[in-house]
Parts: C-alpha cells; structure tokens; sequence
C-alpha cells in the first residue's frame, strides 16, 4: 500500500467515525464544541472532517492539534464567563 492509498484510507475512516461521532454520541453528550460557541465558525469536529477533506494528513494533524488547544482555551473563557454573570438564585448558565 503507497502512501496515497494510505492516506485515502485514514480520511476515509477518519470522516466516518467523525459522521458517527455527530450523529450519535455529540446529541447525546449535552455541550457544545466551546470554540464554535465562542467565536462561531465550525465546531471542532467539522472543522477537522474539512481538514481531512481538504489536507494532506501531515497538515491535518497539526491543525488538528492547534485547534484543540484552542478549544481547550475557549473552554476556559467560557467557564469565567459564566462563573461573572451572576447566576446564582436562577441557573440561568446550566440546561434545565
């Protein structure tokens, strides 16, 4: 198998597992990706299925990397963002 085959392979598992993953865990998970909540865009998930779509491997991950650790910040952002919005006699910041 040469690396053009290879690669086909993993960008085709990899955006199937990505579709199952949308389809029928991330509906049940309760949250959203916080980098789309916070700055809109794509959420991660999209954003790296479109990598895969548009990438070679080597760039995906990478980006894929960076992306996360900016999901991981945006997370936090979030967190004190809600921690300074008052909520305290009305969850206001939780599902009901």
């Amino acid at each position: 198998m040469n690396i053009s085959n290879l690669e086909a392979l993993t960008q085709k598992t990899a955006i199937f597992s990505i579709n199952a993953y949308q389809n029928h865990i991330s509906p049940k998970k309760g949250f959203s990706c916080s980098h789309r909540l916070l700055y809109g865009g794509l959420s991660c998930s999209d954003y790296v299925k479109d990598l895969f779509l548009h990438q070679d491997l080597s760039q995906v991950i990478g980006m894929t990397r960076q992306r996360f650790g900016d999901c991981a910040k945006a997370s936090l952002e979030l967190r004190k963002l809600k921690s300074s919005s008052g909520c305290i006699i009305i969850p206001c910041c939780v599902p009901i």
